[in-house]
């Protein structure tokens, strides 16, 4: 455990970030799963509904730093890639 303040103070603020960071994969994991279902259901207006609010919150997730943007683009990309073989 730390003794200064400054590292108690560094401790606790990483530990808020490593939460928020968690949340927000968690939410576009959850996000990405409803567009793989839809895309398994054949569903395809649900599936681009879908499609949509993942975009957003990938892209806010890289935008946060929590993803890089390579990697961002590579999951928007295989997610319209699916979306779009429905056609």
């Amino acid at each position: 455990m730390a003794n200064i303040k400054s590292a108690k103070k560094r401790i606790l603020v990483i530990e808020t970030k490593t939460l928020r960071n968690r949340i927000i994969k968690s939410k576009v994991k959850t996000l990405t799963k409803k567009v793989d279902a839809a895309v398994a259901a054949g569903d395809k207006t649900l599936a681009q509904n879908n499609l949509t609010t993942a975009i957003v919150a990938i892209d806010k997730a890289a935008a946060k730093g929590i993803f890089h943007k390579n990697n961002a683009a590579r999951k928007v990309s295989r997610l319209q890639r699916a979306v779009n073989k429905m056609a």
